[in-house]
């Protein structure tokens, strides 16, 4: 209605004021007063309704910055958003640190971004890319993922991070790089390069080892690069755990060397070793290492219970009575007792204690007299008969050349059955390889040995820690602390505590979150449980992997969640012209009314 009776009265006093300016008795500058007065009217009545234009609404979208984003990049966004749009750069450690970087503003995590900046419904990602942990919830804000050109560097990679003295470090992965000039990839420690391996494409898969010499923790380092080069290095943590003190019972049919040496070896180490070999028919030698003397002429379930793992040659499980049989596949089966086989192609090879899946095949001719080489071992050894495996039979060490096993284990009910087919090993010994030897009965020792649970475990959730980012842990304990856990550095200086929510369906069960603020080694304390170690990377170690994911989500877009790669749909906004253009057209058109009727 006020929009109606304005418009009457602004046409009906244009027409009035024009009308009386063109039949004014003077005639001059009729026609310039005509069209000053149409001017003015037209004037106030655009200050009461200007016109409006539409445009896109670029507040809506935005850019997150991350490492190694594209200049290039960057420049083509703010050219189609505009130079109005906001722009914020991805810091994890911003709330560790308090302090933001003076160019850019810095975020730490998204969801607090959507909450602090409602209006921004899109999102563009430049660079490598956000951590999981950080992406903002479902339906609050939308990410259009920008990711660079693949780097060149580790794309993935993964090792034991525990291990036992004795065993090999082992790590494999992947490197990929532009260029197609031949590159070699090294895994340094202990101050020198411990492994290499050429990848003649300039890329592809790598497998290296390093079995540590001394217990505790240590960081090596992954390299690559043509020789004389290095265009790319990332550390290597593991924690290198002191043996474990065995109980071993020795059985062996006859004093032969293999078990002789394997026995004072072990005995070397500190385990505890009790030896029976036969001499003659119904007598039988015993020697006790570590170990007070204790009757062996008859296998019971009361003595096995003591041991943890039971080493034996196929003639001397071949010998035993059917009750002493019957005990110690009871004790293997029933309570967890290892069992370490050792066999050859011989006639005594097949007895019952060779699980089904395992089956051996003789080497023929030549090839079982001379030493081959070991895939898993930098050693040769000479090889009578080969493994074949079938179902959950999993091969320790294989041959070089054909791959085929020579040491398997298989898990039968409680108990953990290890079968070598490598009758002489006590030559490396003979040959100065200490090392070497010890690493292989270690594998082997490990892999059979009785089964002991910690007392707590704690399991990251998250492959890659970094500080300032949520780290999700898992504690399996079978007793309730009276208080909470301790976070401490390498120095044992506490950085947090842990507050611990107990799984209802589970309750030796446990998570907590946890969020580092500094790299490197750190401890979890639990009240009366020996410390776990974790290494926390920094923010510039292993991107590789967080930018392979991140691609593979641009790639993938048609795949992605909801809340990811999606287009909104294009927003408007209508903007009334400014008022003040129409006041001074008004203030000119009437000031010339003014004026011409003074002159």
């Amino acid at each position: 209605m006020i929009f109606y009776l304005l418009l009457g009265s602004c046409l009906l006093l244009g027409l009035a004021l024009a009308v009386a300016a063109w039949r004014r008795p003077d005639p001059r500058r009729r026609l310039p007063r005509a069209l000053a007065t149409v001017v003015a009217i037209g004037a106030l009545w655009l200050m009461a309704y200007p016109p409006h234009t539409t445009r896109l609404v670029r507040q809506a979208e935005a850019i997150l910055l991350t490492d190694q984003y594209q200049p290039d990049t960057l420049r083509a966004l703010l050219r189609r958003l505009g130079p109005g749009t906001r722009i914020w750069r991805y810091q994890p450690d911003f709330v560790a640190t308090g302090s933001a970087p003076s160019d850019t503003p810095a975020v730490a995590r998204l969801a607090a971004l959507a909450e602090q900046q409602p209006a921004v419904q899109r999102l563009h990602v430049l660079g490598t890319g956000l951590p999981a942990a950080v992406l903002p919830a479902p339906a609050t804000m939308q990410l259009m993922v920008h990711a660079p050109p693949a780097r060149t560097g580790f794309r993935t990679a993964h090792w034991n991070r525990s291990l036992a003295l004795g065993q090999p470090l082992l790590i494999e992965g992947f490197f990929e790089s532009a260029s197609r000039a031949p590159v070699w990839v090294r895994l340094q420690a202990a101050g020198t390069v411990q492994d290499s391996v050429r990848l003649p494409a300039g890329q592809g898969a790598f497998r290296l080892r390093y079995t540590p010499k001394t217990a505790g923790r240590l960081v090596a380092m992954l390299s690559a690069g043509p020789t004389g080069r290095l265009v790319a290095r990332e550390p290597v943590p593991a924690e290198v755990q002191p043996p474990r003190p065995l109980r071993v019972l020795v059985l062996a049919a006859t004093a032969s060397f293999e078990l002789k040496f394997l026995k004072n070896q072990l005995a070397a180490q500190q385990h505890a070793v009790a030896w029976r070999a036969g001499i003659s028919r119904g007598l039988t030698q015993t020697e006790f290492s570590n170990h007070s003397p204790t009757d062996l002429s008859r296998l019971s379930p009361t003595l096995l219970a003591r041991y943890d793992v039971v080493v034996a040659d196929a003639a001397a499980l071949t010998s035993l009575s059917s009750s002493e049989a019957q005990a110690l596949r009871a004790a293997q089966q029933q309570t967890g007792l290892g069992m370490v086989v050792l066999t050859d192609a011989g006639p005594t090879a097949r007895n019952a204690f060779l699980p089904s899946t395992i089956r051996l095949v003789a080497q023929a001719g030549a090839t079982a007299e001379r030493p081959q080489r070991l895939a898993q071992l930098p050693a040769a050894a000479v090889v009578p008969a080969t493994l074949q495996l079938a179902g959950p039979a999993r091969a320790l060490i294989s041959v070089a050349e054909s791959a085929r096993p020579v040491v398997a284990a298989q898990r039968l009910r409680l108990g953990t059955v290890v079968v070598s087919t490598l009758p002489e090993t006590y030559p490396w010994l003979l040959q100065n390889k200490a090392a070497l030897y010890n690493s292989y009965w270690s594998r082997l020792l490990t892999a059979a040995a009785r089964p002991t649970p910690p007392a707590s475990h704690w399991a990251a959730l998250e492959p890659w820690p970094k500080p300032g980012l949520p780290l999700g842990l898992q504690l399996s304990a079978a007793t309730v602390a009276t208080r909470p856990p301790v976070a401490a550095d390498a120095a044992g200086q506490p950085l947090a505590r842990l507050a611990l929510q107990q799984d209802s369906r589970l309750p030796e069960w446990s998570t907590a979150t946890y969020w580092p603020t500094q790299a490197g080694w750190q401890q979890f304390e639990r009240p009366g449980q020996a410390s776990q170690w974790l290494y926390i990377f920094d923010k510039h170690d292993w991107l590789g992997p967080q930018q392979h994911g991140w691609a593979q989500l641009a790639r993938t877009g048609s795949r992605l969640p909801p809340h990811i790669g999606a287009t909104p749909a294009p927003q408007t906004a209508t903007d009334a012209w400014p008022i003040g253009w129409f006041m001074a057209l008004f203030v000119l058109a009437a000031g010339f009314l003014w004026l011409e009727e003074k002159l």
